[in-house]
């Protein structure tokens, strides 16, 4: 890991207009910028080529690039990941497949596969069941991962988002099942916290299947805004000679956008001084 590369998720900034959060962003340090589709559109098949190269060239206008998709499944409908039913677990393979090509057109490379609501399984259901609809559904669109250069990261989140992937090595056992080169882990600090595993471990262990990492707190805002020591994260991304991006995700907008934005890379340049 040589100069860290630092993202932020748009949802960050609300309804600002996409100039105003760009301009901040960039003026802050950010140079990365990941983003929800659900903050582009609430109907995919009607995001046309024009829109996407639009939204692109405003981003790159204002010296950003997008690095990738996150929220995949979020504020969608008819769509689920470990579903014993085969329409759905087909529906949504489809729209990963999909979501790839959007990936593709923005100019990013990187999919964040968490959305826990549409992943989740009930006690009628084993885990292995879970794990195995789960590795049918993604494995249908590693054709489409492959054909437009995307990559998968599978996403463990921690027990209070559900029961499904709650570790990092419970997402290696669904990578393997998988089995692609275009499927990888992905490591958030916020899930990190929930594991017995002390954080800089989890991503020294891990360092070989990791392909983009989230920065935030338990308390869910930025990094450096709770309890959670980032020097010894930032050691070990060092450490295991990490060079994809560190992106800022949080889920408590109360601070304000302003102070989530400036203190969270404020927080992640301090720790590594």
């Amino acid at each position: 890991m040589t100069a860290v590369k630092y993202a932020i998720c748009n949802e960050t900034f609300g309804d600002w207009p996409l100039e105003k959060a760009l301009q901040l962003a960039r003026e802050v340090g950010y140079t990365g910028w990941e983003v929800a589709p659900f903050m582009l559109t609430d109907n995919l098949d009607q995001y046309s080529a024009a829109d996407r190269a639009d939204y692109r060239r405003v981003v790159e206008n204002h010296g950003l690039q997008i690095i990738g998709l996150h929220w995949l499944l979020a504020k969608t409908e008819g769509f689920h990941l470990t579903t014993l039913d085969q329409a759905t677990r087909d529906r949504t393979t489809k729209y990963l497949t999909e979501l790839a090509r959007l990936c593709r057109d923005l100019g990013g490379d990187v999919m964040v596969l968490g959305s826990p609501a549409q992943r989740n399984y009930p006690e009628s259901q084993s885990a292995e069941q879970a794990m195995e609809a789960a590795a049918e559904c993604v494995r249908g669109a590693v054709p489409a991962l492959e054909e437009y250069g995307v990559r998968l990261a599978l996403e463990p989140l921690g027990r209070a988002e559900g029961n499904f992937l709650n570790t990092a090595a419970e997402g290696r056992a669904l990578m393997q099942r998988i089995d692609s080169p275009q499927v990888g882990l992905h490591l958030d600090v916020k899930a990190m916290s929930d594991e017995g595993t002390p954080i800089d471990q989890i991503i020294r262990d891990n360092a070989d299947a990791m392909m983009h990492f989230h920065a935030n707190d338990p308390n869910r805002r930025g990094p450096g805004m709770g309890d959670v020591d980032f020097v010894p994260i930032f050691q070990a991304l060092r450490d295991i000679q990490y060079s994809g991006w560190v992106s800022v995700e949080v889920f408590d907008y109360s601070p304000g956008v302003e102070t989530l934005v400036r203190e969270s890379m404020a927080n992640m340049r301090a720790a590594q001084n």
